[in-house]
């Protein structure tokens, strides 16, 4: 009796592992498209590298499906971002100059089923964040060219109410956690930014014309656009393309280098990894920087698979 009963729980276990597969996949839809459907405001920690930072968001749909949005950073120096529709219309503070159209809040477009080729993503449990309950998703990547996610959904609406982002030690990087949330539109004023808040150039599509390709990307990233914009250093356009596989993302900025003795360098800063290497060429060379979430030795690959159309391997 006692077989037959343990038998009977072990294949009733079984059965349950893809009723919870689909689950969680249910919760990974519910949240690519809580961005586009719900009206929020509310008060956000971001954590990376041990330094703690404090933003306010208002975040509107409108009537047009149209949305808008405006962040604050409410301790140290100020800092604002105001999107709408995901494109990044003005920057002030320390982040002026160095934000384009890239998004500081997680509004990514996100397919289940793409997305479980390359993460075994399972429901965890479920916790209380900003006073509202939530379910755990585990998002752990199936090869080591990315990092994993635990995420805190709100029950009700699927937003993100806590990420946390870790590597293959399970140690957290990086943490976004909402401390308030009011599930209401925010007001026109409160949308409105400040003087101070810099207009961004919209970039030039360049993805007839990049000349480079990638002789490798990690299995699932695909490039998801192609732009140009003016080197802060000098009058050079530097091409920047932009992979990601849903969740992960990384940029590969091409620099034309005219022949300057640059050195290569590799950087983590937090969650970020920053590897730049010297492309030599008759031209004078390029520099070739990747930027993005995803372990090092991923980028450094990234970064010696880059090539100009036509070129062989140096």
């Amino acid at each position: 009796m006692r077989a037959t009963t343990a038998l009977l729980f072990i294949f009733g276990g079984l059965l349950a592992l893809p009723v919870q597969a689909a689950d969680a996949l249910d919760w990974i839809k519910r949240l690519s498209q809580a961005d586009q459907q719900q009206n929020f405001q509310g008060t956000f920690v971001y954590e990376r590298s041990g330094a703690f930072s404090t933003h306010d968001v208002w975040h509107r749909v409108d009537a047009d499906g149209s949305v808008r949005e405006r962040l604050v950073q409410a301790d140290g120096p100020r800092q604002e971002v105001l999107r709408v529709n995901g494109v990044t219309q003005c920057v002030g503070g320390g982040m002026a100059g160095q934000v384009a159209g890239g998004e500081l809040w997680p509004a990514r477009r996100l397919n289940p089923q793409e997305l479980s080729s390359w993460y075994d993503i399972r429901i965890a449990g479920e916790s209380r964040i900003a006073d509202r309950p939530a379910v755990v998703l585990a998002v752990l990547p199936r090869d080591q060219h990315r990092y994993g996610f635990e995420l805190h959904l709100d029950k009700e609406t699927g937003l993100p109410l806590k990420s946390l982002l870790l590597n293959d030690k399970g140690q957290i990087i990086e943490r976004l956690q909402f401390t308030r949330i009011e599930l209401t539109a925010p007001d026109d004023a409160q949308l409105q930014p400040a003087a101070a808040c810099q207009p961004v150039k919209e970039l030039k599509d360049a993805s007839v014309t990049t000349g480079w390709h990638s002789e490798w990307v990690p299995p699932g990233f695909t490039l998801n656009s192609t732009l140009q914009q003016r080197s802060p250093v000098s009058n050079d356009q530097v091409l920047c393309l932009a992979y990601g596989d849903g969740l992960a993302r990384f940029s590969v900025f091409l620099e034309p280098l005219h022949g300057a003795k640059v050195d290569d360098a590799r950087t983590q800063l937090g969650p970020t990894t920053v590897v730049s290497r010297r492309f030599a060429s008759e031209d004078g060379g390029t520099m070739v920087t990747v930027v993005g979430e995803i372990p090092s030795g991923t980028a450094e690959r990234v970064a010696l698979s880059m090539r100009p159309s036509g070129a062989q391997p140096q």
